[in-house]
């Protein structure tokens, strides 16, 4: 399914992505190994376990791009030319292995470019939840999105 032009998105619009994933040790230990990683807190179990979590954290940047990926098949495939940049990135809870993540969106604000007349600017609000329906991640994205074509 196609992502939607900038037309299609309106402020409070939200969405219920229903794609999910179950976060697995191996996601956490290769995600900190290929982004050279080392923080015990994510790999050394031994480490982990004498924190006050009492297991290995799954890194936080694994997170956000599991959150912004889980909404990428609703909102922005084949119709986004970049992201622009995220803000107000907060993680509220730690995600564990065995964590189940569901993601929303809201749309928070909509704008035509200034200097392109193919495109715009969407900001999104992602939110992003475990199974118990704990906030685990939450940010706001800009998204530079086509119009739909002439």
């Amino acid at each position: 399914m196609p992502g939607l032009y900038l037309e299609e998105f309106t402020v409070g619009r939200n969405f219920q992505h229903t794609l999910r994933k179950t976060v697995t040790e191996s996601d956490n230990m290769l995600f900190s190994v290929m982004t050279l990683n080392p923080q015990p807190l994510h790999i050394d179990f031994d480490f982990a376990s004498k924190t006050e979590w009492g297991k290995p954290l799954v890194n936080s940047l694994f997170t956000l791009g599991l959150m912004i990926g889980i909404a990428v098949n609703d909102l922005t495939v084949g119709t986004t030319v970049a992201n622009l940049g995220m803000k107000e990135t907060t993680f509220p809870h730690p995600v564990f292995h065995g964590d189940t993540i569901r993601v929303e969106t809201t749309v928070v604000s909509v704008r035509e470019s200034k200097s392109k007349p193919d495109r715009g600017i969407v900001e999104f609000e992602h939110r992003a939840y475990n199974q118990d329906n704990v906030l685990v991640a939450k940010c706001i994205r800009q998204a530079m999105m086509l119009k739909r074509p002439a």
